[in-house]
């Protein structure tokens, strides 16, 4: 695989018509039963699964990219949310709980495998050997976060040495309330911060806040109102409190992740960071950010139909 010719792609979320019309604008082609290109490698931002059409579709598109060389991945949130929906702790009882809340976020996706079926222990075995971030010499990929503090809590107590989860230790991650649980949460779903005392606001859902989800990566988002995402409008409820740097992203190496369901035109968010998640499952568009050598632009847009 090459290591300075790479298509970083983000969250797809069962989208398999955009992911193909993407590799395609790319200049990838289908080839002995897999996307490829006579140069180029592609990295996924994980969260292949929930929400979209065509979830099979896509992971036999990653997936067959990835064992056919063309591409490698890593884990987003979703994956190892499915990891824990099969999985039981010590007392027999699921990781993952299967409150209506979880089975909505989640049922698109065993309707579509089919729930305890072989098409999906085989989708869960391969998302077991899916690495949690990649830390090349000319860019680093992680789902929501890097935060050196928080990686360095999860190689010491949950991964392997290819930065995989080890059975154990995953099952550790759901400990409420230890260093794992909240470095995986940091890492795979974003930093929180708490307000100030006294201070709240209240979500989509009208649910009262008291922490607010930051944009680690700007170093322009120096106070709650500046820093808060998902908002929608909203930020005037925040105060002006300065956030602290204790998230910031600031190593020169770039970093590429997902998650945020960013709207708008695509951008580089920062000098050293790029989102590639603008929310293809709602309507948005699907992206990919070219690397060439230490050379960063936008590559192209595949934009979802209302």
């Amino acid at each position: 695989m090459t290591t300075d010719k790479i298509d970083f792609i983000g969250d797809i979320h069962g989208h398999a018509n955009e992911l193909h019309a993407l590799l395609k604008l790319l200049d990838y082609r289908e080839i002995d039963g897999f996307y490829q290109h006579p140069e180029r490698t592609v990295v996924f931002l994980g969260d292949f699964i929930d929400r979209g059409p065509d979830q099979r579709e896509v992971l036999r598109t990653a997936r067959g990219m990835c064992e056919g060389g063309s591409a490698r991945t890593i884990m987003g949130n979703h994956e190892f949310n499915a990891i824990g929906w099969v999985t039981e702790n010590e007392n027999g009882h699921f990781l993952r709980s299967h409150d209506d809340v979880h089975r909505e976020q989640h049922e698109r996706f065993l309707e579509q495998f089919g729930e305890n079926s072989q098409a999906h222990r085989d989708a869960i075995e391969w998302f077991w050997s899916l690495p949690i971030l990649i830390d090349a010499p000319l860019f680093r990929a992680v789902h929501a976060c890097w935060h050196a503090s928080s990686i360095s809590t999860l190689r010491s107590g949950c991964l392997d040495d290819a930065w995989r989860m080890t059975r154990e230790g995953f099952k550790e991650t759901h400990h409420k309330g230890t260093a794992l649980n909240e470095a995986m949460e940091v890492v795979l779903k974003g930093p929180e911060k708490a307000l100030p005392a006294g201070v709240s606001f209240n979500d989509k859902s009208g649910h009262e806040r008291r922490e607010a989800r930051i944009k680690w990566w700007d170093p322009q988002a120096t106070t709650f109102r500046t820093a808060a995402l998902g908002m929608d409008g909203r930020e005037s409820q925040l105060p002006t409190d300065p956030i602290g740097d204790d998230y910031r992203y600031s190593d020169d190496i770039p970093v590429f992740f997902g998650h945020y369901w960013l709207k708008g035109e695509p951008e580089i968010v920062a000098p050293n960071a790029v989102c590639l998640d603008y929310s293809v499952a709602q309507n948005g568009k699907l992206v990919a950010y070219r690397m060439t050598g230490d050379e960063v632009h936008t590559a192209c847009l595949v934009h979802v139909d209302a």
